[in-house]
């Protein structure tokens, strides 16, 4: 593989306008397919096969319209002394249901006052707009005419708020990525000293991701994705491409330094960081391609395109940075450096560090694992579900019309249980519901035509999120009668399980994939298994940190959280995915050298030395830049994107600073020859992939001129 790269790095070097050109073009042809193409996002989750998603079918095959319609509360609200039965009130909220008629694309409203859908202390009632199309397809002007025509009602002082799919919206804000980037170009330019070396991997990152959103808003036109998947791919993508590119630029001005000259540095550069780089990338790709197991399709999607955005960062680490490094040439050397080799007395961090490490390798052991399994005790107050206008900020429309109806009718009622039943059983069935606790009603049985099926609507006690509905739910499943529960509830709660259920499948899978990988590329039974302890740490580092901030409130005020709650369910999983993949980055570039000195004669402790000397400094910068990238998006308005930035953001400084830097060195000192131990028959079996370019160095050191000799066995 490393001499298929330094080919190819010397074929972008030499041929880099063409190289150029060729990602220029692909991104016009993107743009311009993107622009003609793309399509709505969704918010809604769901899982087909689940009991609430078949409850789903059924009431749109018995009831007829659509399941999926869109539809939005109106909800009118006073305070003080008046009433909504007032006069002025009562005229005012009729003159807006008429107007709310009349806006586009609504197909039915219903009156407060003739639906009875007014609370008991006559303060707070809601409408009902129900429109003829799914979400995804009610325009920004149906949705801003709707509030306007709901907004008329002010005018005899009621205040007014909305809540539904229709009133979500996907606020793109670039806010987070600015913030990262910021800091990664500061990180980068204390790592280089030069200007053009800490732009280089800011443009080319920039490149892959731009590549990795228009193929995203292309496939928006052909498939149902998530509002967040782009969100997900830009942080993913934005961190890896700096990352990755980080690396072939730190190498490529080692190269250069040693007096080669730019094709034959960016050649090698490719060759060694190049294909450290390929085998990083696999493991994140292979995390987040596998969330396709989880048998979730929005997941699935999401995870994709996470994985696609990644793969176009690898391609473009191996072909654009060495292009761009040919426009740069000897630029990229700061201006204090000569062309030959600097002979700094100072000892570098990375061996210093590493040699204080090995002299209380116990400690180094010991401390951090203390110190991760304190910040993982909160972990195991974990409570999941998946988030509801309860967790929307708190100015904003829909978290205002969620108080309010919890306010007037009961925490509950803004997340009602639909049954669905046969119409001979919808009397037993509605009596032995509400014998059941944590029931505040349960609406009379409504009968398709058929008069075969019967729809009854029970409100909860408590709040849709809470674990007494989630027990309202099983306690519904479990009676032994003809009942299916549906409703954004259920299927709320029905994902979560799924998700659950999945995680075991999912973890076994990916560990057992980035095992072999990585079995391929240190030789080793013990690193391999090493990488994933020291992974499962830091996942449960960053649970705990979730969960003291997220879940339990604290510092929340730091971090600008409005709200708190249960995390969102699918947390778990895409923290495993992700964090697992970036451990694995750390792992490949920091032992990869250590192996490679190891192979060449080194003891152990001097191997481990030496790989610290010559990747602390890169995989430090490296950390520092995906942790500001991802500290970003908890700037973020969305949940989901501001926990997972905080999660993965924490999770990275644990794995890198405590479990990499500190933890692994020491391991690998005490296992000493026994870490690189594998197999006589697996040896055998495996074939060699040479992610550390030793052959390829030892044909480059044959072939060499004399004066080169040393330089290339360097």
């Amino acid at each position: 593989m490393a001499t298929l790269l330094y080919r190819l790095g010397r074929f972008s070097f030499r041929r880099r306008r063409l190289t150029l050109a060729a990602w220029v073009l692909l991104l016009a042809v993107l743009a311009l397919g993107a622009n003609k193409l793309s399509g709505p996002t969704s918010a809604a989750f769901s899982i087909p096969g689940t009991e609430s998603s078949r409850a789903m079918d059924v009431l749109e095959k018995n009831f007829g319209g659509r399941t999926d319609a869109a539809s939005a509360k109106v909800v009118f609200t006073v305070t003080g002394d008046a009433k909504l039965t007032g006069t002025a009130q009562r005229a005012a909220i009729e003159t807006a249901v008429a107007q709310l008629a009349k806006a586009p694309g609504v197909a039915s409203v219903t009156d407060p006052f003739a639906a009875k859908t007014v609370a008991p202390d006559l303060r707070t009632g809601y409408a009902t707009v129900t429109y003829a199309v799914a979400a995804t397809e009610v325009s920004v002007a149906d949705r801003t005419a709707m509030e306007a025509a709901g907004d008329t009602a002010t005018s005899a002082g009621i205040q007014v708020a909305y809540s539904g799919e229709v009133t979500e919206t996907t606020e793109e804000s670039h806010t987070a990525e600015g913030i990262g980037i910021l800091v990664a170009a500061f990180v980068l330019l204390i790592t280089f000293g030069s200007l053009v070396a800490a732009g280089l991997p800011l443009l080319t990152a920039a490149a892959g991701v731009g590549i990795g959103m228009l193929s995203i808003k292309i496939a928006t036109g052909f498939f149902d994705l998530s509002g967040s998947t782009s969100a997900l791919a830009t942080m993913l993508g934005l961190a890896v491409g700096i990352d990755y590119a980080l690396f072939v630029v730190s190498r490529f001005r080692h190269e250069l330094a040693a007096g080669r000259d730019g094709e034959e540095a960016a050649g090698r550069a490719t060759g060694t960081a190049g294909s450290a780089v390929v085998f990083a990338g696999l493991t994140v790709i292979i995390a987040l391609a596998a969330l396709s197991v989880t048998g979730v399709p929005f997941l699935a999607a999401m995870g994709w395109a996470a994985a696609g955005t990644v793969a176009v960062a690898v391609l473009v680490t191996l072909s654009l940075v060495p292009a761009v490094l040919g426009f740069a040439g000897r630029r990229i050397l700061p201006r204090s450096r000569s062309a030959s080799p600097a002979t700094a007395a100072a000892v570098p961090f990375g061996e210093r560090w590493a040699r204080a490490v090995l002299r209380h390798r116990v400690l180094a052991v010991v401390l951090p694992l203390g110190v991760i399994a304190l910040v993982a005790l909160p972990a195991l107050d974990l409570r999941l579900a998946l988030p509801d206008d309860s967790s929307a900020a708190v100015d904003s429309t829909q978290r205002q019309a969620y108080d309010r109806l919890a306010a007037g009718f009961g925490a509950g009622f803004n997340g009602p249980l639909v049954i669905v039943t046969s119409g001979a059983e919808a009397a037993r069935v509605k009596q032995a519901i509400g014998a059941l606790d944590d029931v505040v009603l349960v609406t009379a049985p409504v009968l398709d035509k058929a008069g075969d099926t019967a729809m009854l609507t029970v409100i909860p006690r408590s709040a849709p999120t809470s674990e007494a509905t989630k027990d309202l739910v099983q306690s519904i499943r479990a009676l032994p009668l003809d009942v299916a529960v549906t409703g954004t509830t259920a299927v709320n709660i029905d994902v979560s399980d799924t998700l659950t259920t999945a995680l075991v499948p999912y973890l076994a899978i990916v560990v057992g994939l980035a095992f072999i990988l990585l079995m391929l590329v240190f030789r080793s039974l013990l690193v391999p298994l090493k990488a994933t302890a020291g992974f499962l740490l830091s996942v449960a580092a960053a649970f705990g940190g979730l969960v003291f901030i997220f879940q339990q409130g604290h510092l929340a005020d730091l971090l600008g959280l409005q709200s708190t709650g249960p995390i969102v369910s699918i947390m778990p999983i895409f923290l495993i995915g992700i964090l697992f993949g970036l451990a694995m980055d750390y792992e490949v570039f920091l032992v990869t050298r250590t192996r490679e000195e190891f192979v060449h004669g080194a003891s152990p402790d001097d191997a481990v030395i030496s790989g610290m000397r010559h990747g602390a400094r890169v995989v430090t910068a490296a950390a520092l830049i995906m942790m500001s990238v991802f500290a970003g998006f908890i700037l973020a308005d969305d949940t989901i994107i501001k926990s997972l930035g905080f999660g993965l953001a924490f999770g990275v400084a644990v794995d890198a600073f405590l479990v990499r830097m500190t933890m692994v060195p020491a391991v690998l000192s005490l296992l000493g020859k026994a870490a690189w131990w594998l197999p006589r028959p697996l040896d055998r079996i495996l074939p060699n992939v040479d992610v550390e370019g030793e052959r390829l160095t030892k044909r480059l050191a044959a072939t060499a001129p004399a004066p080169e000799l040393a330089a290339a066995q360097g």
